[in-house]
């Protein structure tokens, strides 16, 4: 191959298929998040599988699997679920509709991280808000605080 007939935009295209190759190879789940993801998926219930938000493991830091999460202090439920569901008044903390979306994003996060916990090796939860996934849905989430 005559490098020298390979022109400008091709060394480009290359490149960017390069970094495009990298940063999926730096991003894709170990074995162990892959396995933890597959038992997630495995056995989840109905209404875990169909949940807005994909539950699933971001990664394994010991016996600890971090869960991602589309709640917590700078993203409170309220916002997350006004964004999934438009028709239902969530600034009103006593409507019927509001109660059960809340109480349902409870019981499937306290599912998912039942099964999480109950694979071997694993003794504990920590939640990470899944700041990639609400961005994608575009959902505005504040910068992340230093030392986190």
């Amino acid at each position: 191959m005559n490098f020298r007939n390979i022109k400008s935009w091709q060394w480009a295209l290359l490149v960017l298929a390069l970094l495009v190759a990298l940063d999926w190879a730096i991003r894709r789940p170990d074995g162990r998040t892959r396995a933890l993801n597959e038992a997630l998926q495995t056995a989840a219930s109905p209404q875990l599988k169909n949940y807005p938000y994909p539950f699933h493991v971001m990664r394994v830091d010991g016996n600890t699997a971090v869960m991602g999460t589309p709640r917590n202090f700078e993203m409170p439920a309220f916002r997350f679920l006004g964004a999934m569901y438009p028709d239902v008044n969530v600034k009103d903390h006593d409507n019927p509709a509001f109660i059960a979306l809340e109480r349902t994003l409870g019981q499937v996060q306290d599912e998912a991280r039942g099964i999480v916990l109950a694979q071997p090796g694993i003794t504990g939860v920590k939640w990470e808000l899944d700041r990639d996934w609400l961005q994608r849905h575009h959902l505005e989430v504040p910068d992340k605080p230093p030392g986190r």
